[in-house]
């Protein structure tokens, strides 16, 4: 009577391994929608391309062009949203265009530190998720500052970029837009969502989505960060582990191949915060992974590229390869060389110690790098 009677319990404490991958599998598509969400929603207050494009008209020298492309990446939430329109808009002859790239590039990492901040309840979760999220700025922060200098004074990438797309031409022509896998999977979810806020006026909808999309991202991280624990174990925990953990290269190539499958690398490198709070991989074991989304998130330049054809095919095509090599130059002498590779991991880790500790600085380092900083810096360049 009595083993019967507390085993119950027990059964009803431990759902089993199919429930707890069905909830894994629900909730890793609602945070694809929620990050979805907060996109669309800046996108709708910001004038999406039409505003992207508006804002990069004040572009008069290459720093304000890089602190542009950060704050329109920022508010945007997509770097291939904001290095498509760059291409689209460089077949017209757009200056500037390269530093922008760089920006897009760097302003992209918000999204994962915004979900990083779902931790924060748990000082010790959000140290490791906080830590994980921000060595994706640090390693762009320090790839700017290596490239930019190297662009302006011998145009680098630019010449490389150029010999490239002159081979390419001849295969150019061929559009890849039916490539985009992610937008017919949550295009539903996103237009409940519209649904439901189409009521508010102006752009009451477009903030009210934004809502959504973040409280959405802090109740699934949460939510996937408890599960996650339970299922990361025995085989799952171990494929994991044979990816992210053993070798830089193979965890190189499939954030890289994920990112491709998904065109986000917003998205990719979200779904890896709730492993790093939950303590599954450290910081270090999923570096590499990030470096792999880094390159995979060029993915979507180049296919805006394809669909552009005449005159300004050549130069579309060269600056879409200009972010792909951006990141690939950035992947080979920051993490081949070993005092630059353990540079951004250091300052993530310490960064994160620091914010744990007091969660405004994390929050103002957020609001600062990614808002206010270029906004202010720019107004001082003006």
């Amino acid at each position: 009577m009595h083993s019967t009677a507390s085993s119950a319990p027990q059964q009803i404490r431990r759902p089993g391994p199919l429930f707890n991958w069905l909830a894994v599998i629900t909730l890793i598509y609602l945070i694809l929608v929620a990050v979805g969400a907060v996109s669309h929603g800046f996108k709708g207050f910001s004038g999406g391309a039409e505003g992207a494009a508006q804002i990069f008209a004040f572009a008069n020298n290459p720093f304000v062009a890089l602190l542009l492309g950060i704050l329109a990446t920022a508010l945007v939430q997509s770097s291939s949203t904001v290095t498509s329109v760059i291409v689209g808009l460089v077949a017209g002859g757009l200056p500037m265009a390269i530093p922008m790239v760089m920006g897009a590039n760097l302003g992209t990492t918000i999204t994962n530190t915004i979900v990083s901040l779902g931790h924060i309840r748990d000082r010790g979760e959000f140290r490791r998720a906080f830590a994980a999220a921000t060595v994706h700025d640090f390693f762009n922060l320090l790839a700017v500052f290596i490239f930019l200098p190297l662009e302006l004074m011998f145009g680098l990438l630019q010449k490389s970029a150029e010999g490239i797309a002159s081979l390419l031409l001849g295969s150019a022509d061929m559009s890849m837009k039916g490539m985009d896998f992610m937008k017919p999977l949550i295009s539903p979810s996103l237009d409940l969502i519209d649904g439901a806020v189409a009521f508010l006026p102006g752009k009451g909808g477009a903030i009210a989505t934004i809502l959504i999309g973040i409280l959405l991202i802090l109740f699934c991280v949460t939510a996937l960060g408890k599960v996650l624990q339970q299922v990361m174990v025995g085989r799952a925990k171990e494929l994991l582990h044979k990816a992210l953990g053993r070798g830089p290269l193979t965890g190189i190539a499939s954030g890289t191949l994920v990112t491709v499958m998904v065109q986000s690398s917003s998205t990719t490198t979200s779904l890896m915060i709730p492993l790093a709070g939950g303590g599954v991989f450290s910081t270090r074991q999923l570096y590499p992974f990030t470096l792999g989304a880094n390159i995979g998130t060029t993915i979507t330049a180049l296919l805006a590229a394809t669909a552009i054809s005449g005159a300004g095919a050549q130069l579309a095509l060269t600056i879409a390869l200009v972010h792909v090599l951006f990141n690939l130059f950035a992947v080979v002498l920051i993490y081949g060389v070993p005092f630059l590779r353990e540079l951004p991991i250091k300052a993530a880790e310490a960064l994160a110690r620091v914010g744990s500790e007091n969660k405004l600085l994390a929050l103002g380092y957020v609001a600062g790098l990614f808002f206010a900083l270029p906004a202010l810096m720019m107004v001082a360049v003006k």
